[in-house]
């Protein structure tokens, strides 16, 4: 417990001050955010904010992971790690992207397919290595199956599906969080909220671990290092929650690309070693109404097109946090409605997995 609190107090410090540091040196070098002419009008304001924020939190979260580890003379384990590892490598597209906006002054970076390349690449690379590394019980950071509280007994997937069905989950949750960071705080505080849900799931994968004891339990969970997994949940839950001091509305600096495609690619490692791959739908319900959001309105806008010659919106403007400004509502409205709406999704899963665990119906 002492490595989950020193991760999470460090890395939220190292967030704290690291964000009023990097906005200083970013200032002084004029790496601001270039804003797109066709949004919103009151968000022609924040042109030239500094962004790539999300470096101090990759930053905060790899110190404060391994000094926890350093301080309690503890070694990491393999499926932090690899977490970690998909956590840095989806941030380094993204800092790419950031970086070349910046560089050519525009606010168009990487081209759509390839930062899909670039996370691809990273998504194979975590998923090679997921599935070795057994322990001593044999049980690998990631496994074969479709996973909702636990592994699906019944729905085995043959090496290359899985696979494919880890560059799904990566792919989809990374972008998710990256359309969803277009409001002071909105991914920010959203994440937070999950990824402390993900410290609490895998500290109670942890008591409840099948490693443990003689026969294990019906209800034990079958996860390889659930311990460390809270640490790595914990300290990104508190880097998050100390970057969201300066993200607030009025924003002082945005986290970018490095930042929301490094999270969102956190989230998805969490979900595939702690085997709860469907429960992110639920705990990320907002990053999923967001991203539908944009495929509805793409969508329908290419379907009509093709039937009339004239394409129709559903919104006003993709993603919905844009619609609902284009009505009216106030930024620091929307924000902290969108919270809410992420605050239950995060109750709903966690009250599903409890449940599932106290009544022993197995859910999955």
């Amino acid at each position: 417990m002492t490595t989950i609190l020193l991760a999470g107090a460090m890395a939220l410090v190292g967030t704290l001050l690291g964000t009023r540091a990097a906005i200083g040196v970013l200032v002084k070098k004029g790496y601001g955010q270039f804003i797109r002419d066709d949004g919103p009008t009151s968000h022609h304001t924040k042109r030239g904010t500094p962004t790539m924020g999300g470096l101090v939190i990759i930053i905060a979260v790899v110190l404060g992971y391994g000094l926890a580890h350093l301080v309690t003379w503890k070694p990491p384990s393999v499926s932090a790690l690899l977490v970690l590892l998909l956590f840095v490598g989806t941030g380094f597209v993204g800092f790419l992207d950031d970086w070349i906006k910046i560089s050519n002054k525009r606010s168009l970076g990487l081209t759509a397919w390839q930062k899909l390349a670039g996370q691809t690449a990273v998504a194979v690379l975590f998923g090679i290595l997921a599935v070795n590394f057994p322990d001593e019980r044999g049980v690998t950071p990631a496994s074969g199956f479709v996973s909702f509280l636990r592994d699906i007994s019944w729905l085995s997937l043959p090496v290359w599906l899985a696979a494919i069905w880890f560059l799904i989950l990566i792919l989809g949750t990374s972008n998710a969080v990256n359309l969803t960071d277009g409001l002071d705080g909105l991914a920010a505080g959203a994440s937070t909220m999950v990824f402390a849900a993900y410290a609490l799931i895998n500290l109670w994968q942890y008591n409840k671990s099948c490693a443990w004891g003689g026969a294990a339990s019906p209800t034990c969970y079958n996860v390889r290092n659930p311990h460390d997994l809270a640490v790595v949940a914990v300290a990104l839950a508190g880097a998050c929650f100390g970057f969201l001091w300066w993200n607030a509305k009025p924003a002082k600096i945005f986290m970018g690309d490095s930042g929301s495609l490094s999270l969102g690619g956190a989230l998805a490692g969490l979900a595939i070693c702690s085997r709860t791959e469907l429960l992110l739908v639920i705990l990320g319900g907002l990053f999923v109404i967001i991203t539908l959001s944009v495929m509805i309105q793409t969508s329908w806008f290419k379907f009509t097109r093709w039937r009339t010659g004239t394409g129709r919106r559903v919104f006003k403007m993709a993603p919905l946090q844009h619609h609902f400004e284009m009505l009216g509502w106030s930024e620091v409205t929307i924000v902290i409605r969108f919270w809410i709406i992420a605050g239950c999704f995060v109750a709903l899963g966690i009250g599903i997995f409890y449940g599932e665990w106290v009544t022993g119906l197995g859910l999955q």
